[in-house]
């Protein structure tokens, strides 16, 4: 490629980028008056409190999830775009947990069931929430390459968990992949955290660790960010409409 070349690509990716960065900040301001005015109208009509949200980065310590042609272990991706949700939705006002903050995995050290425990300490800490919704962060993987794009999948057995899912798929085929046909998909007992879960819950495979082009998108912090901001509208914009129904 020519420097011209170089130039329109750096010149479309800052526009792509400022895109995200601007989607980000008006799904924001949005929640904030949101959230002001919802909470004021479960104050005055009790309504239940804005659920917490709780963000689940997939796998870690001694479970490093899928592993890239390169070494890149998925759990350190999914821990990179839950930080910057988690920042995203407390910046806005919600309530956050997450399941972990650094790279350790959860459950009993000394089980002899570690990647079971693991996947329950993930649903037991949903259920010290009565009120919630449950976001899993995950990466992709496949023997062939060719195939790239953000998945979202949903707990068949709670409430609203579809119309979350959908809200997501919605955004990142408007915001950040338009050329994403990808369906939502709902969950069986092979995705144990969504099988399981107590609340509104999704799982979000955010690319394919197997395909290069989009593995390379995956490590760059800008990219992480375009993930992350599309999850947050998307669940922001659930969230919405399901008080606003509530109070209406």
């Amino acid at each position: 490629m020519n420097k011209h070349g170089f130039g329109r690509a750096t010149f479309f990716v800052s526009c792509f980028l400022l895109v995200s960065v601007i989607l980000a900040a008006i799904a924001t301001v949005s929640a904030r008056i949101f959230i002001s005015e919802a909470e004021s109208a479960s104050a005055g009509e009790g309504q239940k409190p804005l659920p917490t949200v709780i963000i689940d980065a997939g796998h870690g310590g001694r479970d490093g999830g899928a592993s890239a042609d390169d070494g890149t272990l998925e759990k350190t991706l999914n821990l990179a775009v839950a930080k910057k949700l988690e920042r995203l939705f407390s910046d806005a006002g919600y309530k956050t947990v997450m399941t972990r903050t650094e790279d350790v995995a959860l459950g009993d050290e000394n089980s002899s069931h570690k990647k079971l425990d693991d996947l329950r300490a993930r649903v037991e800490l949903a259920k010290e929430y009565e009120n919630a919704i449950f976001i899993s962060v995950h990466m992709n993987k496949f023997p062939v390459p060719k195939y790239s794009g953000l998945c979202v999948y949903f707990s068949k057995k709670t409430a609203g968990s579809p119309a979350l899912a959908e809200e997501v798929r919605m955004t990142v085929a408007a915001s950040l992949q338009k050329e994403n046909g990808r369906q939502i998909k709902g969950a069986g007992s092979e995705i144990y955290v969504l099988d399981n879960a107590p609340c509104t819950a999704i799982l979000v495979e955010c690319g394919f660790l197997s395909n290069p082009s989009e593995l390379a998108m995956l490590k760059t912090e800008e990219y992480q960010s375009k993930i992350a901001a599309c999850i947050f509208t998307g669940a922001a914009n659930y969230m919405s409409k399901t008080i606003t129904e509530e109070v209406n």
